[in-house]
């Protein structure tokens, strides 16, 4: 998988375009996040992917870089260009951005999910629930 992300990133024979590399590989880690069992493992097993994907990514980014890093680069203006590069759909770069927060500030993004379920609460006592709620029968 890895091989194939490189190649995907690949430009002009083996230069490889770090961006690019950055997105992909954030991409493979939020999905396989989302449902670790979609790629054959478990939750427990999510610890070791993150530190393989550590490892692994060294060798195309430099011994300073981490999978954090990877998301901190999206946050930024460039990393805002490289998406659009790419041409995510929108639904792509909600996710990526999604999983920024929760990597990057897990204590901001655990009060942003706290308000948006209080929000919820309200529209529901008021008749008017958010698409994120059950649907009732």
């Amino acid at each position: 998988m890895l091989d194939e992300i490189e190649q995907r990133a690949s430009v002009a024979g083996r230069f490889v375009d770090k961006d690019l590399y950055r997105i992909y590989l954030a991409t493979l880690w939020a999905n396989i996040a989302l449902d670790p069992s979609e790629a054959g493992l478990a939750d427990d097993d999510l610890e070791g992917l993150h530190d393989y994907l550590n490892g692994a990514l060294v060798k195309v980014l430099g011994p300073e870089q981490t999978l954090s890093d990877c998301f901190r680069f999206i946050e930024t203006k460039p990393g805002e260009q490289a998406m659009d590069r790419c041409r995510l759909t929108k639904t792509h770069k909600d996710l990526l951005l999604y999983f920024c927060s929760l990597i990057l500030d897990p204590e901001g993004h655990r009060r942003w999910a706290e308000r948006l379920g209080a929000q919820d609460d309200r529209r529901a006592r008021r008749g008017n629930p958010s698409r994120f709620s059950p649907e009732e029968d």
